[in-house]
């Protein structure tokens, strides 16, 4: 298999899985010692390799091509390239049976580890003045892009809309660019982002400010969109070798965008309570309910 035109990023574990069906006994050897420890295999000799395989270096060399490499050298840069991904993701239990927690004590365990660790960054964000921000705009435009970022864009939109700010959310790459390039100096982006490494949003960003627009972000310090930020909104993410929950960056994000608003709310004062009280009254006449019930469903 010639793989010379692939991109040095392809997965070689999953490329090993496919082609062990196929490989002689002693090269299945080597895959299954290197599945086992991608990290050690990535920094072994190929003696070492083969002593531990109980196999000779030729089949080492043969099962280097066999799963599209040119050679070990090339074999072992691509193991250091999924090691680096997480070991996690490829351990059998991958976190789930060595406790006797329940699930929900471990989700909410997360949660709160999250949201405790978040609370202090928040404590020293610049929360005013990016709200301040916020209630002189012209027009917000919200940037949020993969699972938890994309849904929550739309959750600070209705947030905004509640507080009679004029906001859009834009959550596709290419609209963002697009969007990007109209902005001005009396507009505003909110971009979330986890990591903050997404590179079609700090482009996106870089354009938005080229333009004369404020960036806020609500991000990862020191991750490159926070560097582009005007006012930064820290968050970090907290994550365990327990896979199959999902992030528990969401409820820090969630957090701070909360924060965010309730600061806007009530820097409005009067402004925000008047249309908070149309927006319950508008909803009681419609679908009754009592004084305590929230403001949508």
């Amino acid at each position: 298999m010639n793989t010379t035109s692939e991109p040095l990023s392809f997965d070689i574990v999953a490329r090993i899985a496919e082609c062990a069906p196929e490989l002689r006994s002693a090269e299945r050897k080597v895959a299954a010692l290197i599945l086992d420890d991608l990290t050690g295999a990535s920094r072994a000799s190929i003696g070492s390799l083969a002593k531990d395989a109980e196999v000779s270096v030729a089949t080492v060399t043969r099962f280097a091509k066999a799963v599209g490499c040119r050679d070990v050298r090339e074999l072992k840069l691509r193991l250091a390239q999924a090691a680096a991904v997480g070991q996690r993701f490829l351990k059998a239990d991958a976190g789930g049976d060595d406790t006797p927690e329940p699930l929900a004590t471990r989700v909410f365990d997360d949660v709160q580890t999250a949201l405790a660790h978040n609370h202090q960054l928040l404590r020293q964000a610049p929360i005013a003045e990016a709200a301040a921000t916020l209630r002189a705009a012209k027009m917000i435009y919200v940037f949020g892009m993969g699972g938890g970022s994309t849904a929550l864009a739309d959750e600070m939109r209705f947030r905004l809309v509640r507080l009679g700010r004029p906001v859009a959310t834009y959550q596709d790459g290419l609209l963002q660019r697009m969007v990007a390039s109209t902005l001005s100096r009396d507009c505003v982006v909110i971009a979330l982002s986890a990591t903050g490494r997404v590179p079609e949003m700090v482009e996106s960003c870089r354009i938005a400010q080229r333009y004369g627009a404020t960036l806020v972000a609500i991000t990862a310090p020191a991750s490159p969109l926070a560097k582009l930020a005007d006012w930064l909104i820290p968050i970090v993410a907290f994550e365990t070798d327990f896979i199959y929950k999902p992030s528990s960056s969401r409820y820090a994000m969630m957090m701070a965008l909360d924060v965010l608003v309730t600061e806007l709310a009530l820097a409005q004062g009067d402004e925000s309570r008047e249309l908070l009280r149309r927006m319950k009254h508008a909803l009681d006449a419609h679908r009754g309910g009592g004084e305590r019930q929230p403001l949508g469903d």
